[in-house]
């Protein structure tokens, strides 16, 4: 609920928000606050090729965080921060891998 507070203050006044989302269970709990200026648009169901940042997740494990041993819980967390700031470095590498080839045909 936090995080779509957070949203929904950065959206511009008179402005509107649609939030891409898969369908994990927090992302849809009847539970969930959902602040007026934002609509939650639910991805259909095991379609990981209409949510473009399952590449940029799969990219950061191959690149930077798979085929590790991990010696902590804080190891695991500065691996992906570093991995993170790797990326965020590189915006035209998460261009890139968020393309999708059919939707600029």
């Amino acid at each position: 609920m936090l995080h779509l507070a957070e949203i929904s203050a950065a959206v511009a006044p008179g402005a509107h928000a649609v939030l891409l989302l898969d369908q994990a269970g927090w992302h849809i709990s009847a539970a969930l606050v959902v602040p007026v200026n934002i609509t939650l648009l639910p991805l259909p169901a095991k379609c990981p090729e209409l949510n473009p940042v399952e590449n940029v997740w799969q990219f950061m494990r191959d690149n930077w965080l798979s085929n590790r041993i991990f010696k902590s819980y804080e190891d695991i967390l500065d691996h992906c921060c570093f991995a993170w700031n790797r990326l965020i470095e590189q915006p035209w590498r998460i261009m890139s891998i968020g393309l999708r080839k059919w939707a600029h045909g």
